[in-house]
């Protein structure tokens, strides 16, 4: 919120972020119930030119600049070795924790996995499958296709049960700036509803 409110394009809004987390960090539990459940953030950033994946572990961060294609996020880490920005100390704080050796390629995703408070042991299956639904649409995406697949329970986008979908997002951001940008929100937790 405080990207979009301080950036006029999805590269200043990342800059904004990761400014505010180096700064202030992050945290906080995840859940209303008692159950402790903590992860890092992931965000994706988009303006009518451009988008952005940035992935955070603590402090530490990488983003990847979305230059085609379809891309998703899902609970779990998946810039992998395209980098295009990064936290200064990102390689040298794993190279000092034995977490990656300094010889073979950098990969975010591999390195930067396992260190998260929590992970959901469904997230790689979400990932994937909201990955598919994407592929399968590519080309013609429109806001409906969108709709239909973040109301999607068979793959986990839309989740049920200890851990539930509580709210989903659709924004449509025409390349010809005389045309409005539109933006959908979820009234309900549940984006059956």
């Amino acid at each position: 919120r405080l990207g979009l409110e301080r950036a006029d394009t999805a590269e200043k809004a990342l800059t904004v972020i990761v400014d505010l987390l180096e700064k202030y960090g992050q945290g906080g539990n995840c859940m209303e119930s008692q159950m402790v459940f903590t992860y890092y953030n992931s965000f994706l950033i988009a303006d009518r030119k451009e988008a952005w994946v940035l992935e955070t572990s603590g402090k530490y961060w990488a983003a990847e600049k979305v230059e085609a294609g379809v891309r998703n996020i899902s609970n779990q880490l998946s810039i992998t070795t395209k980098i295009d920005r990064e936290h200064p100390e990102l390689k040298e704080y794993a190279k000092s924790k034995g977490w990656w050796d300094g010889e073979k390629e950098f990969d975010f995703a591999a390195t930067y996995s396992y260190v998260n408070t929590a992970r959901m042991t469904t997230s790689g299956g979400r990932y994937c499958e909201g990955y598919k639904l994407l592929k399968k649409h590519k080309g013609s995406i429109t806001s409906e296709i969108m709709m239909e697949i973040l109301r999607d329970k068979d793959s986990g986008i839309n989740m049920e049960g200890d851990f539930m979908t509580t709210g989903s997002m659709v924004s449509v951001l025409p390349q010809q700036p005389n045309l409005p940008c539109i933006h959908f929100f979820t009234g309900t937790p549940d984006p059956a509803r």
